[in-house]
């Protein structure tokens, strides 16, 4: 008998529900976070410039939709994350993370209140089983349920200074009320949807949670009425540039388990005063030792870096300055808005300050000169 342990079995990725659409649009596709989604569909700077100067219409459907129910819903969330959740009125979103005891964050999230014992949880598609799995650990004890709601959505998002007229023209909900992270139950397209104003690409936006048996016929809807303004098809690619240039971390890049929400410049949504369980939550007392540390002497903030030359920063480059490392990259492109390499890193408090002479970044042995600089690289006009 062979002693050899079998070969694993190749994971086959999931697909969404418009994974047709995609193909047939001549997309490339991509595994990511066990999810085959559309990279591309044609020139990524074209997308780009699609999304800041028109519009764009994305699938996000591998992202990871959690809810939580019941009398105490709230009261475990405020436990359970480090935001003040208790406090968010039906129809808001709020922008939070779910951090381990010692204060390293597990993941960032959205956590929209459908109702007043209603929540629904959106999680990155890499960390939704983690995220999943903490939840209902910390709800024992609180009455109300975790549900795993992650096959009952399909999300699409149009993003851009074009998408309230692109979306106005399908639906009767009240855009011009609904504010920035704010969602309401409507119909798009005769389509039952949650309508949220939310993105990640730094323009104004919107995402529409819908079944996934319903996403094709609001793709192609969408798609019609954007036609006249110069909507088009987007993929993940695109989208990591457009964060990247509004400054917005991404999990694995700017945030983990070995940082607290501190460290990425984010302790704002820590909230220790609370609406309920008089302000206990998982993490606060490594979380306060953070604040306090970050307040009097940080030992790393995080920066951007815009390149003086054309060569490209990557993720896990290190930032120099003279011969000694003073930083580390974690995401890097060419920004199609500036024009040149951008990057974000992290770096030592020293050499933090926009303007900072001397800062390099060690690309392949040859130190490129980069300027430091405040997040975010873009901001759109209001």
């Amino acid at each position: 008998m062979s002693t050899v342990p079998p070969s694993p079995t190749p994971r086959t990725p999931r697909r969404t529900a418009l994974d047709a659409v995609h193909r047939a649009l001549g997309a490339t596709m991509t595994d990511f976070a066990g999810w085959d989604m559309p990279l591309r569909y044609g020139s990524e700077r074209d997308e780009h410039q699609a999304v800041r100067t028109r519009a764009g219409l994305f699938d996000l459907s591998h992202m990871g939709e959690i809810t939580v129910t019941g009398p105490a819903a709230a009261t475990l969330l405020d436990y359970a994350l480090v935001g003040n959740i208790g406090a968010l009125a039906v129809g808001r979103a709020r922008y939070t993370m779910i951090c381990q005891e010692d204060g390293g964050i597990l993941d960032d999230l959205i956590v929209y209140r459908l109702g007043d014992e209603t929540y629904l949880v959106v999680a990155n598609a890499s960390n939704a089983q983690t995220v999943l799995d903490a939840l209902t650990e910390r709800a024992a004890g609180f009455d109300a349920e975790v549900r795993d709601d992650r096959d009952a959505y399909a999300l699409l998002a149009v993003q851009g200074p074009e998408s309230p007229g692109i979306l106005a023209s399908l639906t009767d909900a009240d855009l011009d009320g609904l504010k920035y992270y704010a969602g309401l139950p409507g119909t798009v397209a005769d389509v039952p949807a949650l309508i949220a104003r939310t993105g990640y690409t730094g323009e104004d936006g919107f995402e529409l949670f819908v079944a996934p048996e319903h996403a094709e016929r609001l793709w192609r809807a969408l798609t019609e009425a954007g036609e006249g303004v110069g909507l088009v098809p987007c993929g993940l690619s695109c989208r990591d540039t457009l964060r990247l240039e509004a400054g917005m971390p991404l999990y694995g890049n700017e945030l983990g388990t070995h940082l607290t929400p501190f460290d990425a410049g984010l302790g704002r949504v820590v909230k220790f005063e609370k609406t309920t369980n008089g302000g206990e939550f998982v993490g606060r007392m490594a979380l306060a030792t953070a604040a306090e540390l970050a307040a009097v002497s940080p030992p790393r903030k995080l920066v951007g870096l815009v390149a003086e030359g054309r060569r490209v920063p990557r993720s896990g480059y290190h930032v120099m300055s003279g011969s000694a490392t003073v930083g580390v990259v974690t995401s890097g492109a060419p920004s199609p808005t500036l024009g040149r390499p951008i990057a974000m890193a992290y770096v030592d408090a020293a050499h933090a300050a926009p303007g900072t002479a001397g800062v390099t970044v060690d690309i392949r042995g040859s130190h490129e000169p980069y300027e430091v600089v405040a997040l975010p690289f873009y901001k759109r006009r209001t």
